[in-house]
């Protein structure tokens, strides 16, 4: 029979300051020496560390604080800025008044000051006064009617599952507009994390196999990694579509078996582990515990998601794998495909790798995005056809963006300058409306005057489809703004 314990004997227990001790904190001090006592003690003298960590506040469980919608992201980012003009906002005022000066038009007010203030970098005026014709007719597509370009014929044939936003606006006028697209911040703010980040803190796996946040293509002005003060656990991984080299450091020393390669990677992490009850709370440790179990699994996941021997022929053509122009975009858009069947939570596309993005047409638009639409249009429909048929695109969020739109005047002579004040873009999928135009800029396609979004209302759309809503997503000592929440856009959710 266990002796009764008495009142004293409880209060001296609750009064020792080691009974607040977590076991494992207790374990780092002791077990592995009284420096680490001694340096604990120290900094909870001076509410240093674990002390000041709130008491009451508890990290995302992985679980949606509303029913979800959609279950995963892709997220298509073109790098450089697609003209909102000649892709899916057709503005035929611009062709109309080809020539002149915008002061010479009936669209004057668009150049007032109080219009054109900035926040962030100035403009030069000069380089958007003379308007320039559309390089590319329009046509109405699908029974929505809706009319696109004529250079997305493809996108256009899956006009009906779109939802288009042409009202887009951002405050930054050069390429750290694409660190704002993932962020919501400016550059000169600090790195904040970005939206794939966040997916990844508040909903963690799907799949243990595979990484829940990836990344492919070569990004250009934005920041190279996603976690910042979330930590490295949540940054992108990044893989290439190659089944036989699809990672940094993924492939095996020559001669390396699997049963040493086991006996190494259980290794690490029994010191690893061993180092984290020394330091329980670091990020970078736990990331790399995570990255070392998470790398060994993914030697076989991976080029098993990339291998496309399995494919038909007929999908492989969907996608324009047959294609020279396609077939390098396709192969992304095909695994992509491939990732999100296989329980993948979050995969971001970058397209237009090369100095500020090879959608920057300063000069020679109509060649530039001609070529560049060549690219994407047919994968990207594919992507979309193929998740359909597959029963995938109810829970799968399709988005197509860019970091802002271009001039209606001309930049030079044939080409058109960066313009954030009204730009475009779409999404698919995931519980959102399908066949409808949200938004609108003005007769010349310069302001965004209807239903006007900042980036991170794309976010917050994104979020709560997904079963989140941003303003629980808090770091202690990290204080978000209203403008990094945003709103979801309730007028494209069915």
């Amino acid at each position: 029979m266990m002796p009764q314990r008495n009142s004293t004997m409880t209060q001296t227990r609750h009064s020792d300051p080691f009974r607040s001790v977590p076991r494992r904190t207790f374990l780092a001090d002791v077990g592995l020496g009284f420096t680490g006592l001694a340096l604990g003690a120290m900094l909870a003298k001076d509410t240093i560390g674990r002390a000041t960590e709130p008491a009451v506040w508890q990290p995302p469980n992985g679980e949606p604080k509303f029913t979800p919608k959609a279950k995963s992201v892709v997220w298509l980012f073109m790098n450089g800025g697609v003209s909102h003009v000649e892709s899916f906002d057709p503005k035929p005022e611009i062709t109309k008044h080809a020539g002149k000066s915008i002061s010479e038009t009936p669209y004057a007010d668009t150049q007032k000051p109080e219009r054109l203030k900035r926040r962030e970098v100035a403009f030069n005026v000069e380089l958007r006064q003379k308007l320039y014709p559309l390089q590319i007719g329009f046509r109405k597509y699908g029974e929505s009617g809706i009319e696109l370009s004529d250079w997305v014929p493809h996108i256009g044939s899956c006009i009906d599952d779109l939802a288009v936003v042409r009202s887009m606006w951002t405050t930054d006028d050069n390429h750290g507009a694409q660190t704002q697209f993932h962020s919501g911040r400016h550059m000169l703010d600090g790195e904040f994390p970005t939206l794939g980040a966040w997916v990844h803190y508040g909903l963690g796996s799907i799949n243990d196999n595979l990484p829940q946040f990836i990344s492919m293509g070569q990004r250009e002005y934005w920041n190279a990694k996603d976690g910042h003060y979330l930590g490295p656990a949540h940054d992108a991984v990044p893989i290439r579509v190659d089944p036989n080299n699809p990672l940094d450091y993924g492939t095996p020393a020559n001669g390396l078996g699997v049963d040493e390669q086991q006996l190494g990677f259980e290794l690490a992490g029994r010191l690893n582990r061993l180092k984290a009850i020394e330091y329980p709370n670091d990020p970078a440790l736990i990331a790399r515990i995570k990255a070392y179990e998470l790398a060994f699994r993914m030697q076989t996941s991976i080029p098993e998601a990339l291998g496309f021997n399995t494919e038909t022929q007929a999908t492989q053509e969907l996608y324009g794998l047959d294609e020279p122009a396609t077939c390098d975009f396709g192969s992304q858009m095909l695994a992509t495909r491939r990732l999100i069947e296989r329980g993948v939570r979050f995969i971001q596309v970058q397209h237009g790798a090369g100095g500020a993005g090879k959608w920057d047409a300063h000069g020679d638009l109509k060649t530039n995005h001609e070529k560049n639409f060549k690219k994407v249009d047919k994968p990207i429909a594919g992507l979309l056809k193929d998740l359909k048929q597959r029963g995938l695109l109810d829970s799968t969020i399709v988005i197509f963006a860019t970091e802002f739109g271009r001039t209606p005047a001309s930049q030079g002579t044939d080409g058109r300058d960066h313009h954030p004040y009204g730009f475009s873009v779409w999404m698919a999928g995931g519980g959102l409306k399908r066949g409808i135009v949200h938004g609108a800029t003005d007769e010349i396609g310069f302001h965004a005057v209807e239903h006007r979004h900042y980036v991170t209302d794309i976010h917050a759309t994104i979020l709560k489809q997904l079963g989140l809503d941003s303003r629980t997503l808090e770091v202690p000592g990290r204080k978000r703004l209203d403008i990094d929440h945003g709103q979801p856009i309730d007028e494209i959710i069915a």
